[in-house]
């Protein structure tokens, strides 16, 4: 009867002392957010160890002198460590959560908040599987057989620990592979990436694999050793604007001065295009064909997809439209017979006479007057015609330092330096 009436004050208790500490919480951050997540990470941690704390209170004054006493107090200190242990990881993991939430991943520059967001995620992992770890220690240690063979547990912890390196070398590469990810900063939470072949954005690093959901929804699971031994592609490392190219193969009459003010067209008004780089060029002239390669930037992987695509639909609507023949055609020049040449040189001679006919006369020794270059409108290449050009071009054409002889070599070894320093460093031909 004494213990059943402990036993419901310890209840009563647990569940009052709870409230309590919930309204005290929420009077001192009644206009915080801070209070609802501790409120409900550690509800119920806080009452667990309470209840368990209240039911060995009321044990031990209802029978103080029981001889089952002992496995019932082991048992119950067993309960507290396990409580406790919930406790401090709750406590650990609302301070981690209240931390990253000054970092908003909704917003467009978020590489700070991606880099703290992941950081965050390995950790918060370590300390919880150190809390387990330290609690299940403190567990086997309440008992007294553990305690007596720790002494020859710990000298031969050197051997037990290669042999355990040995049999989980694979979970171990992953868990150092996922911390140096975490701090290296090679990919972070919301990185755009391509790996295998697929694009996608990184959804979870863990300390032992990275999650990768690619564009059209798929799960990509990846150990965290792929990212630290195999070559990737990160989009987003340094920032999130890109150039991307629309290539289309034209006829050799295509007009790129027409092709040009129709790509400023297309692109005048445009959301998708952030305006950093706009650029058409041809870049083969081969095998009857033009190939002309559009280039142009955006703000984001995804509106740069769009903004591609966008380009390439109007402009082959363009092409398509043109009564000059801008479509490819293949041409085949068949060999004539030597009558057939002859008539046509001599027809070709004939319509030169009646040219020169044409032209009004001009002062002997005069030059005729040039005729306009073709592509007079000013054009604007990937490397030159814009300051943005000009600025990528420097990255590339920078010169490089000469490695000078040491101060202290004299003779032909000093005339080598000297010739060597007044001549200028070559830009990298791999860079170009």
């Amino acid at each position: 009867m004494v213990f059943a009436i402990a036993l419901v004050i310890a209840i009563v208790a647990t569940f009052v002392i709870s409230a309590i500490a919930s309204i005290i919480v929420r009077a001192v951050a009644r206009r915080r957010d801070w209070a609802g997540i501790l409120i409900r990470r550690a509800r119920w941690p806080f009452r667990t160890v309470l209840l368990v704390g209240g039911t060995w209170i009321a044990i031990a004054l209802a029978f103080p002198d029981a001889g089952w006493r002992p496995p019932v107090d082991h048992a119950f200190l067993i309960g507290m460590i396990a409580a406790g242990a919930w406790l401090v990881a709750q406590l650990f993991l609302f301070l981690a959560d209240l931390g990253v939430s000054r970092y908003r991943m909704d917003v467009a520059d978020n590489r700070v908040a991606r880099r703290v967001h992941t950081q965050f995620q390995i950790v918060r992992r370590l300390v919880v599987v150190v809390i387990v770890i330290l609690a299940v220690g403190a567990i086997l240690l309440t008992f007294p057989g553990v305690r007596a063979v720790g002494a020859s547990v710990l000298a031969s912890a050197g051997i037990a620990s290669i042999v355990a390196g040995l049999a989980a070398q694979s979970v171990l590469a992953n868990m150092f592979a996922g911390i140096q990810i975490a701090f290296s900063e090679a990919i972070r939470v919301d990185d755009v990436v391509v790996v295998e072949g697929e694009w996608g954005r990184i959804r979870e690093i863990t300390l032992t694999y990275v999650v990768v959901v690619t564009w059209d929804e798929r799960t990509v699971v990846l150990p965290c050793t792929y990212f630290t031994t195999k070559p990737f592609q990160n989009w987003t490392k340094y920032g999130s604007a890109l150039i991307g190219s629309v290539e289309l193969d034209v006829d050799w009459r295509i007009s790129t001065d027409a092709m040009r003010e129709e790509l400023d067209r297309i692109l005048e008004g445009e959301e998708l295009f952030d305006g950093r780089t706009k650029v058409l060029q041809v870049t083969e002239a081969t095998g009857g064909l033009v190939r002309v390669r559009v280039l142009v930037s955006a703000a984001d992987s995804a509106a740069l997809w769009d903004l591609r695509c966008l380009v390439r639909e109007d402009l082959v609507e363009w092409i398509r439209e043109q009564d000059a023949g801008a479509l490819p055609q293949q041409r085949v020049l068949v060999g004539a017979e030597p009558a057939d040449r002859t008539e046509a040189i001599e027809r070709a001679v004939q319509r030169g006479a009646t040219d020169a006919a044409a032209e009004p006369d001009r002062p002997v020794g005069e030059a005729p007057e040039s005729r306009p270059a073709t592509g007079s409108m000013p054009r604007a290449g990937l490397f030159s015609g814009t300051a943005d050009g000009e600025q990528r071009a420097s990255e590339f054409t920078q010169a490089i330092p000469v490695q000078r002889a040491d101060e202290g070599d004299a003779g032909a070894d000093g005339a080598d330096e000297d010739r060597g320093a007044e001549r200028p460093a070559e830009p990298d031909e791999r860079a170009r």
